[in-house]
């Protein structure tokens, strides 16, 4: 892609939004950028651009600047549907995202990972394996780091490890993954994607541009992606933890096993996974497929699995105070991360629910906190709704805030209780995003004074 002096409009101030426009401008391109917050909403972002000398433009999107472009790249939390964008793609102006941007640029193999709940865990994992398995990888994507960050670092002989999400894949075109998976697909980002089909749809974009030559995962457990096996062009491999696949990595007694071609080979054992949930058991089967096919020994595998630990903001162990246990799952912004949440302790949960609602169904919620949880603390703007769809589930708790629930959690809590964070919905009525809202979780958790058995009574 040829970037000398062309005028190119990048649409989002978020992370990916600078780092595009950076390199935009160092390649030659005549950079402007546009985001509709106001200017002292960007205050962390602008500086660096206007020392660059990139015009920036706020608190609208200027219809002459969407008009007057060669290219706009699109930040992945600007809705593609969006009426500027719809214009722009009819006066024949191509519009991408910053994955595809990154894509035209990135040398090496891409190995990519998308679905609704695992993604960070496992691209973290598949990066892990790699290193210690002694080959060049980068990772990157929806998981922090901008894929465009990664283009000047990576050579022929890098394996760039992808964290890629609904909205990213909306905006590919030549996104070409060697290998690529899909972990699970349930409801999410309907306030976005406005059906689940239009979900799925986006989500099945990783294959698209795939050929005989590349590589396809699935989850065999999972119906949507088992439905999704048409749409693979490359060498589809499953994995499983409940069936015996004809390609792929399952479970056999207390081993996990991986089959290509006839052949099979244990790899690790289930005693080897250090990560708590059966969501995880996957997360790591996804890794095992996408590390054998890359050319990982059982060995280098292993090892790496058994050293790693659960990353930040998905199930981690934050604090036990006063026998009371804190896990900070801040990552659990849809309904189904919060099932997996819970199904990872058998009972004694105080949960604390709540953000920006996503259009999802809390409902799906009530059997396990019936079975599992003593209270439900709710924060933030969709606790109404989260309230009205948990009646008579389990005791609840109308916190408001974040710092609220924390104590009251703490303050009912017996030795032995966990309180855990795992909202199901998104961070942004309160906080900046996610990580933001685990971070103050921790701070929150960190800063409790343990108190003695007669002062608890």
């Amino acid at each position: 892609m040829e970037l000398k002096n062309k005028r190119v409009l990048v649409v989002g101030l978020g992370r990916s939004g600078v780092s595009s426009a950076i390199f935009l401008q160092e390649h030659g391109a005549k950079v402007i950028v546009s985001d509709s917050k106001a200017e002292a909403q960007l205050q962390k972002e602008v500086p660096a651009l206007l020392d660059r000398g990139i015009s920036i433009e706020t608190g609208r999107h200027g219809e002459r600047t969407f008009r007057d472009q060669d290219l706009i790249v699109v930040s992945p939390g600007v809705p593609s549907d969006q009426p500027q964008l719809q214009h722009a793609r009819s006066l024949g102006i191509q519009v991408i995202g910053e994955v595809e941007l990154a894509f035209r640029f990135l040398k090496g193999k891409v190995l990519a990972i998308t679905g609704s709940n695992g993604k960070t865990t496992t691209t973290t994992l598949v990066g892990e394996i790699l290193a210690k398995s002694g080959k060049k990888m980068l990772v990157g994507g929806n998981i922090g780091t901008p894929v465009i960050s990664l283009a000047g670092q990576s050579t022929p002989d890098t394996m760039v490890v992808l964290e890629v999400s609904s909205f990213q894949l909306e905006s590919i075109e030549q996104f070409c993954p060697w290998i690529a998976a899909i972990l699970n697909i349930t409801p999410d980002h309907l306030d976005r994607h406005h059906t689940f089909e239009a979900y799925v749809a986006a989500k099945a974009r990783i294959f698209e541009k795939q050929q005989s030559t590349d590589f396809a995962v699935l989850n065999a457990d999972d119906p949507t992606c088992v439905a999704l096996k048409n749409k693979v062009k490359g060498k589809l491999l499953w994995f499983s933890r409940k069936q015996r696949v004809e390609s792929g990595a399952f479970v056999q007694g207390d081993q996990i096993i991986f089959r290509q071609n006839g052949q099979e080979q244990p790899v690790l054992g289930r005693s080897d996974i250090q990560l708590k949930g059966e969501h995880n058991l996957e997360n790591v089967l996804a890794a095992v497929v996408m590390t054998m096919v890359a050319g990982c020994t059982p060995q280098q595998v292993r090892q790496a699995v058994k050293e790693f630990r659960a990353v930040e903001h998905r199930l981690e162990l934050v604090a036990t105070i006063n026998g009371v246990t804190f896990y900070n799952d801040s990552k659990a912004t849809n309904v189904d991360a919060t099932v997996k949440a819970l199904e990872s302790f058998p009972a004694n949960i105080h949960i604390i629910l709540g953000g920006k609602d996503k259009g999802s169904d809390y409902t799906v919620l009530n059997p396990l906190l019936r079975e599992r949880v003593k209270r439900a603390y709710l924060i933030g703007a969709a606790s109404d709704k989260i309230a009205s769809h948990l009646q008579n589930s389990t005791a609840i708790v109308r916190s408001g805030t974040l710092e609220r629930a924390v104590h009251q959690g703490f303050d009912a809590a017996k030795p032995g209780d966990v309180v855990l964070l795992a909202p199901a919905c998104a961070s942004f009525d309160q906080f900046e995003n996610y990580e933001h809202r685990g971070r103050v979780f921790k701070e929150l958790v960190q800063s409790l004074t343990p108190v003695t058995t007669g002062e608890r009574s």
